[in-house]
């Protein structure tokens, strides 16, 4: 299951934000990743296309079972990093960025190390 670090962002927000409202709705996640409307358009287009997202008529974006399963791996990855670069004393601010910037890119095994160092496994 190969997708990319901006179809990933995509798919987290789209999570992030239907926990946080109950719903998600394409300019939500414009304002979220602070893209405009054409790319969360032209991004929502792809994923619908490439099976990770449902699109109903109303506008309210649903995850299908394909897109929840990578929006909760980076979503945990996000969570986990952030806490964890708080907890050595980075300012919560910066570990949230932080985390944002390796969540995709982290190697599966640190990740594991990672975890299991910090106690979450």
């Amino acid at each position: 299951m190969q997708i990319n670090k901006s179809a990933e962002d995509y798919l987290e927000t789209m999570l992030i934000l239907k926990e946080k409202n109950g719903y998600t709705r394409s300019v939500d996640i414009a304002e979220h990743l602070g893209v405009t409307k054409p790319s969360v358009s032209y991004a929502t287009k792809n994923l619908r296309e490439n099976g990770y997202i449902t699109m109903a008529s109303d506008g309210l974006i649903t995850l299908t079972d394909k897109g929840m399963e990578i929006a909760t791996k980076i979503y945990e990855r996000h969570k986990m990093l952030t806490d964890f670069f708080i907890s050595i004393g980075v300012d919560p601010d910066i570990a949230q960025e932080d985390a944002c910037k390796i969540e995709h890119d982290l190697n599966p095994e640190t990740f594991e190390a990672l975890c299991r160092h910090a106690g979450t496994k």
